[in-house]
């Protein structure tokens, strides 16, 4: 090995070694950090390049961030490496279900495309240039939407984040990246007709007290699920929707009741009809209960199958989509039943705190933002009809 000191470089080096036969060269740089606490000896760190000017341009780095005090041990520790602590050590408080999204975004996006990465060479262009290629299709896995680019982009961001807390990097470099344009969905709610014609085609559907309390209460397919008996209160006309029932990730179709999506519980007041469909579901349980003796297993689940057991959200879509496929609305989902529900209570009047509150929205402004084009219509139509008075007023 052949050691040169560059001209005017000082500390730097240009260094060659013999590997496999083959000459190879490169530029090193030493810095001190100071005296080591136990041995008073200096403690150096190098540096390394492919060229003097690179090595010069990192030691000046270095060296600056010495003297200001924002000087940080670069970490070897690669990006899946920390990603592996972070989701162990730093996600205590969040919901398991959210948990097991979380690990199969890292495992499925966020690892195979950054994984192997350094942490303390991870860079705003790197990180870039990973979420543009997710919005690309290739041969291995499908393009993923905006939305979906935004979630890889959450988790990383709040990863990052502690990996600053905690020592690792200096900054977080997804603060700086780009993230590709939402293209806000336009909601479907079923109109006036098409929920008559539903009305119409459940009327003795062994689901139909579920598809009625979908429609008039805004509750969540995975809320009316696992909507319990001891959360209804038939004498006083509401209900509390306090979990979920969802699809354990990874599981070969387990099920498991989980918070609500915000976590926060919500009470809705009950219409005569809900009420009557609540009551005949309970009728029916009570006669399945008599019909099939002991193989019927009281799950307290207010909708279930014949044999009491909580019904799949398979099952019921799969139902759904029968029916509206039936009376002409094929591209109906069935969170269109929430939807229209929404629309409909704006419609009759209510605000949109009222709307959020049945709904269970985080705010006011998330109501407002998705159904705001309702309340937008309907000032419209109130202009018309002042227009319409006036000129009777003005024509006597």
């Amino acid at each position: 090995m052949s050691n040169k000191a560059a001209a005017g470089a000082g500390s730097i080096r240009k260094k060659t070694i013999i590997k496999n036969g083959k000459e190879h060269t490169y530029w090193e740089a030493r810095y001190t950090l100071g005296r080591d606490p136990g041995t008073g000896k200096q403690i150096q760190k190098t540096i390394t390049g492919k060229t003097q000017k690179e090595v010069s341009q990192k030691l000046k780095s270095v060296t600056v961030s010495i003297d200001d005090g924002t000087y940080m041990e670069p970490s070897k520790m690669t990006v899946g490496e920390w990603l592996d602590i972070w989701a162990v050590e730093y996600l205590c408080n969040v919901k398991p279900r959210t948990v097991d999204s979380y690990l199969t975004t890292i495992n499925h996006r966020i690892k195979p495309g950054l994984g192997a990465t350094r942490l303390d060479q991870l860079t705003p262009h790197t990180i870039q240039s990973f979420y543009n290629s997710l919005g690309e299709d290739n041969d291995e896995k499908g393009a993923l939407c905006p939305k979906s680019v935004k979630n890889v982009h959450g988790i990383l961001h709040r990863a990052l984040k502690q990996a600053v807390l905690n020592g690792y990097i200096r900054f977080n470099p997804t603060e700086a990246c780009v993230l590709p344009k939402i293209i806000k969905k336009e909601i479907t709610p079923l109109d006036d007709d098409t929920i008559y014609l539903f009305l119409k085609a459940i009327k003795g559907h062994k689901y139909e007290d579920l598809f009625i309390t979908a429609l008039f209460t805004g509750m969540r397919e995975g809320e009316i699920l696992g909507l319990q008996e001891n959360c209804v209160d038939l004498l006083q006309g509401k209900l509390i929707v306090n979990k979920q029932l969802q699809k354990v990730r990874g599981s070969r179709g387990e099920y498991a009741l989980y918070p609500t999506k915000n976590d926060k519980s919500r009470t809705i007041a009950l219409s005569n009809f809900v009420l009557t469909a609540l009551r005949r579901a309970h009728r029916r349980k009570l006669e399945n209960k008599l019909l099939y003796g002991p193989a019927w297993e009281d799950s307290g689940f207010v909708f279930t199958d014949e044999l009491g057991h909580h019904l799949k959200h398979q099952t019921v879509y799969l139902e759904f989509k029968k029916i509206v496929t039936e009376i002409g609305a094929p591209n109906a989902r069935f969170h269109d039943l929430r939807h229209s529900f929404a629309v409909s209570s704006i419609r009759a009047g209510d605000d949109i705190k009222t709307v959020q509150e049945h709904l269970g929205h985080a705010t006011a402004a998330f109501t407002l933002d998705v159904y705001g084009h309702v309340t937008d219509q309907m000032h419209k139509e109130s202009a018309v009809r002042m227009d319409w008075f006036i000129e009777n007023v003005l024509t006597g």
